[in-house]
């Protein structure tokens, strides 16, 4: 038998890499000559990193850089593929919410500039195409700290210079005037594909201030001035249909950034994820495909790992088992499921004896598979 072991994380309980683990080790309990390639999984989000490092048998880089407050300094991991082509990049490592105290959070003072010095700092090692993943985010800059970090050209209103280490931040968007694409920074060399998973636009009723502004400690009235802000960097700049595109609104309008800023391109994290660790090769070989995550739900129908992992085994005629901490129940998932759940268990305790529980259920599926 040959298994394909394709997991996301169980957020806050174990990595993908460690789900891997965990079914790798019941599985040979089950069939100890069982081949296996453990392929662990993201969706763009936290943990994109260290599952597509793991995945294609690549390195970790570290980088001091500048954190989401422009007087921050923090530092940021970002992984290079083993093609030695394709370096990986969570904006949150460097402009993540999780970077601040509560009584720091000011999407008016935050500034994705350190995004930026990871990019560059990617491009500099020598690759040619750089996923980032921008789910996270403390800022609300629309990408402009990350395109002045990036070297594009940056005018402000009346012609003020832009000081190359004093981070813009989102106060600063209403008063950019122009950001210039295709003026030779070195950026421009690569390819830029942005991962992304949520669909909202820039400004307006469900954009990057009204939706996701409160998380990040806006105000009423500074979710009014942002949008309206927002607006009109993208008016100012001949941007509005990318500004309507789905997914520019994300991670404070950086997704938009990247589009208009940059030229990349905004996909689906989870086919972005597949398709750099090889997974249509991978699952063409496989009898058994096993994935999961923490719990299972609606949500996990709508872009989210297992539902793309499940899609690409429909299409190899590959028979797919979701194992998750919990699952949902009367939906229609379309693919098999095994929630390892105790009712005689606190969570806390499930979550503790995730790996054998895990295991457990790889072990149970694979004998009954033989």
């Amino acid at each position: 038998m040959h298994l394909l072991l394709a997991p996301d994380k169980f957020k806050g309980c174990l990595s993908a890499a460690e789900v891997c683990a965990a079914m790798e080790s019941g599985a040979r309990r089950a069939l100890a000559g069982v081949e296996i390639d453990a392929c662990p999984l993201a969706d763009g989000g936290e943990g994109t990193v260290d599952a597509l490092v793991i995945a294609t048998g690549g390195r970790f880089v570290n980088r001091r850089v500048t954190g989401p407050l422009p007087d921050m300094k923090v530092d940021a991991k970002f992984g290079i593929l083993g093609d030695g082509q394709t370096a990986v990049i969570e904006m949150a490592a460097a402009s993540g919410l999780a970077l601040l105290k509560p009584d720091e959070l000011d999407p008016m003072r935050t500034t994705t500039f350190g995004t930026g010095e990871l990019l560059m700092a990617a491009m500099e090692m020598g690759v040619s195409r750089i996923i980032l993943g921008i789910g996270g985010s403390a800022t609300i800059d629309c990408g402009v700290g990350c395109a002045q970090a990036c070297g594009l050209p940056v005018i402000l209103e009346g012609g003020e210079p832009i000081s190359a280490s004093e981070p813009l931040v989102g106060a600063y968007v209403r008063r950019v005037v122009l950001i210039k694409h295709g003026r030779g920074s070195p950026i421009e060399k690569v390819k830029i594909q942005v991962a992304c998973d949520v669909t909202n636009p820039l400004f307006g009723r469900t954009g990057a201030a009204e939706v996701y502004g409160p998380q990040k400690g806006a105000t009423a009235g500074q979710i009014r001035e942002l949008d309206a802000d927002l607006m009109n960097l993208a008016r100012r700049n001949d941007k509005l249909v990318e500004a309507n595109l789905p997914g520019a609104g994300a991670a404070g309008g950086l997704g938009f950034g990247m589009v208009a800023f940059f030229g990349a391109e905004l996909r689906r994290g989870i086919e972005i994820i597949m398709d750099a660790v090889g997974f249509d090769r991978r699952i063409a070989g496989a009898d058994l495909c096993l994935t999961g995550e923490g719990r299972l739900d609606h949500s996990s129908m709508h872009g989210k790992t297992v539902a793309g992992v499940a899609r690409a085994c429909r299409a190899a005629n590959v028979r797919c088992i979701a194992i998750a901490g919990s699952v949902e129940r009367n939906v229609d998932y379309g693919f098999e499921t095994v929630g390892i759940e105790d009712e005689n268990i606190s969570k806390e305790e499930s979550m503790r004896n995730a790996p054998e529980l895990i295991a457990a259920a790889a072990e149970g599926i694979v004998r009954n598979r033989i």
